[in-house]
């Protein structure tokens, strides 16, 4: 670390650590990563990755038994700092094995001093790397980062367990090491320091596939710094915005149509989310396909309801920012309605009325049959807390109203939920719950509701009267098979 030189903010002088004389050291950095799953969904990500070169081709790799202890950089004159930064990073490129805790002690310590140096150095912004110097740490950080992540606990028991709280969480035991390069990342991305124009050459569409891959991890420790760091390079490269929007689209739709398992979709959602948030008005068509091919079909897996909070979020902030898209949004949601899965359907009317929050009355007009027919059968569930969740959308002032100004479309469409409920339902919540919707009706337009009502005893009596002529029917048919031959 170096000192800082006291005095004003405005006049705060970073020193440089100059190379020393002779051939400068190549820094382009593309990586190759063996991850499980390699989410590539275009030609151009192909052709990146076929022609990567290895990280390690340039930093020489050391043995555990040649790691010593190197003095602070802060303490050699600085005509030797080139030098001596490099050797850190040498240090710091040797990926130690963490299965065994008592193995190689001291040199693991040695390691992590360096970083937690390297982390101060950048973080304190007294020293300004050159360009070769921020090559040679991304490259370190490559080696310590991607690498092969082990198998996934489905994978080695064969289970499907869709409750995060009963998983035995995984950590990874490289992690006191680990968190240090992410720390060191981060600083480096986030830094004002940082020139955007150096840094784009070592973090490129390369690095960013990579980082995106890391994402299948199962240590929610490492999604948590990966999910920080995308969204600050996001923020930061602006030529790598499109490309890092269609690499997630990718992803998406491999956890759709093939996979359905992954670990950080939450995490990604919940950096898409931020994005979504500034999306430009009027909204491009790219981004409103996206809407309709990757977040509306995130509604099928059956995990959903690990990253059910962040999709709605992404929805919502769609339909607020263009309340044209609720259509699309709410025929999307009842195209991938669930049938058998009850607490799925708790999840799908939460958002559904958040939807409904942000929609207009023309809008709402246009699927409002379908979409009030799902109500209706939702009301009349045997499932209590189906039916307690569509009966709360009456507590929402906006829902209501949307209600109220088209009430001689939707209240033929629910009457006859509502009397079925009130005639029969096992729950006695449900039951003052379902009043309270009738009464609201009555109060809201009596006329109306006389009218359904008498529709709903004719179709009754109609229904008995059937009923009556096929016991009948039976009866008969009874009688003359009993008669003999």
């Amino acid at each position: 670390m170096f000192k800082i030189i006291k005095g004003k903010k405005k006049g705060l002088k970073q020193e440089s650590i100059d190379p020393p004389p002779g051939p400068n050291v190549s820094s382009d950095v593309t990586v190759n990563h063996a991850s499980r799953s390699a989410v590539v969904g275009d030609q151009q990500a192909s052709v990146i990755r076929s022609q990567a070169v290895n990280v390690s081709s340039c930093l020489p790799q050391l043995e555990p038994s040649v790691l010593e202890v190197l003095p602070m950089l802060k303490d050699v004159p600085v005509a030797n700092r080139h030098a001596l930064f490099l050797k850190k990073l040498q240090i710091c490129s040797y990926v130690f094995d963490f299965s065994n805790s008592l193995k190689n002690v001291k040199v693991k310590d040695i390691k992590r001093q360096s970083l937690m140096e390297l982390v101060d150095l950048v973080q304190s912004g007294s020293s300004k790397m050159n360009e070769i110097m921020q090559g040679e740490m991304i490259k370190m950080i490559s080696l310590n980062i991607f690498r092969c992540l082990p198998p996934q606990s489905h994978e080695n028991s064969g289970t499907e367990n869709l409750d995060p709280e009963e998983d035995d969480m995984y950590l990874d035991p490289a992690w006191p090491h680990l968190q240090l390069v992410y720390e060191l990342l981060l600083k480096y991305v986030i830094s004002s320091d940082t020139d955007t124009k150096v840094a784009k050459k070592y973090i490129n569409h390369s690095f960013v596939l990579n980082l995106l891959d890391l994402f299948d991890t199962e240590d929610p420790r490492e999604r948590e710094y990966l999910k920080t760091i995308l969204h600050r390079v996001y923020g930061k490269f602006m030529v790598h915005r499109p490309f890092i929007r269609k690499a997630i689209n990718n992803i998406f739709y491999r956890f759709i149509f093939e996979t359905e398992r992954h670990p950080g979709i939450s995490e990604l959602l919940e950096i898409l989310g931020s994005i979504i948030n500034g999306f430009a008005i009027p909204m491009k068509e790219e981004h409103k396909l996206f809407l309709s091919r990757a977040l509306i079909p995130l509604h099928k897996p059956k995990s959903i309801n690990l990253y059910h909070q962040q999709l709605s979020y992404c929805i919502t902030q769609f339909v607020e920012k263009d309340y044209k898209l609720a259509d699309i949004v709410i025929k999307g949601l009842l195209k991938y309605w669930p049938v058998t899965n009850c607490g799925k359907e708790i999840l799908f009317l939460g958002e559904l009325e958040e939807v409904l929050d942000a929609t207009q009355p023309a809008e709402c007009q246009r699927c409002m049959v379908p979409l009030f027919r799902r109500i209706g059968c939702c009301i009349s569930s045997t499932h209590f807390q189906v039916a307690e969740r569509a009966l709360f959308l009456w507590n929402n002032e906006r829902v209501v109203s949307l209600i109220a100004l088209n009430r001689p479309v939707i209240l033929p469409i629910i009457f006859e939920s509502l009397e079925r409920n009130i005639q029969g339902h096992w729950n006695q919540t449900i039951n003052e719950l379902t009043a309270n919707v009738r009464r609201m009706f009555m109060e809201m337009d009596p006329e109306l509701f006389e009218d359904c009502q008498t529709r709903y005893m004719d179709k009754e009596a109609m229904v008995n009267e059937k009923s009556k002529q096929r016991e009948l029917t039976w009866k008969k048919l009874e009688s003359i098979a009993s008669q003999p031959a």
